[in-house]
């Protein structure tokens, strides 16, 4: 039986068993309990991750206090505080596991470094990045053009029994909605 995230890689990025053997060298394996950060809100970065098993949230807490979730990540995913280790300031984001979660963690400077010696790991680094844009780009539209119930069915297309998964808070700030919105859309569903 093959490796299930050898083998997404290979069919999403192309990888090869060779790169894909120097990124399990380069990556270190993490379980996440859950409400445990990956990042903290206000800390530095140099770390992203690749989720293969759990859910995780990438959220913003205000100054009122107020959280306000901007995704939730599921199996398979990129994710970490981009901004944060690109421009190697204090990350405005918290990546959190919302329940148990295991990712492998990668040094991304340590993965740059090797991307301009190794033109298979340039070349996955550019399709990561083309797949996290697309991803971005569909989650905006979305936001854009559906409604709050729409957004709530896609969102329960994507992951079934969100309901029982996590909070109902979280799930209405992801989807830009009140808690009290999310009752009614849940109650007329």
């Amino acid at each position: 039986m093959g490796d299930p995230n050898f083998d997404f890689l290979k069919s999403k990025f192309h990888v090869s068993k060779e790169t894909f053997l120097i990124l399990k060298g380069l990556a270190k394996f993490r379980k996440l309990k859950t409400g445990e950060a990956l990042v903290e809100q206000g800390k530095k970065s140099n770390k992203v991750a690749f989720l293969f098993s759990g859910l995780m949230r990438a959220y913003t807490t205000t100054e009122t206090g107020k959280d306000i979730t901007k995704n939730i990540f599921t199996p398979i995913s990129f994710l970490g505080a981009f901004s944060s280790v690109i421009k190697n300031e204090p990350s405005f984001l918290c990546y959190e596991a919302l329940v148990d979660s295991y990712v492998y963690e990668i040094n991304f400077i340590e993965f740059i470094e090797l991307s301009k010696t190794n033109i298979d790991i340039s070349n996955l680094y550019n399709r990561v990045l083309e797949y996290v844009f697309i991803m971005y780009e569909k989650k905006q539209m979305e936001s854009m053009t559906l409604n709050g119930t729409e957004r709530y069915l896609a969102l329960k297309k994507q992951i079934p029994d969100i309901d029982n998964l996590i909070h109902q808070y979280q799930i209405a700030s992801y989807l830009n909605i009140s808690p009290v919105q999310l009752s009614r859309i849940r109650r007329d569903l």
